[in-house]
């Protein structure tokens, strides 16, 4: 699988995998692979319009040779209170 660049530094890698299956679903697809790391990954995708019989079939065939990597924004750190200070009363 080819790397990509890191979106941003806010951003955790989460997952990287090549589709090895393409399923149509009900009102999208379920894409299948392995990736790095071995494990079997499995990504439903939903599409909020309906799509004809030969554009699914297009699709699908898009779709079975994608690679995905998704990405989380990192949480942010909390700021540590300084000692001595209580917290704000709440309102």
């Amino acid at each position: 699988m080819a790397t990509g660049q890191h979106p941003d530094p806010d951003f955790l890698p989460v997952a990287e995998f090549e589709v090895d299956s393409v399923e149509p679903a009900r009102s999208g697809f379920v894409l299948r692979g392995f990736g790095a790391d071995a494990a079997e990954y499995r990504l439903d995708m939903h599409l909020d319009m309906r799509v004809d019989p030969k554009t699914q079939t297009v699709l699908g065939e898009i779709l079975s040779q994608s690679e995905w990597r998704i990405w989380r924004r990192a949480p942010r750190q909390l700021r540590a209170r300084q000692p001595g200070r209580s917290p704000s009363p709440a309102r």
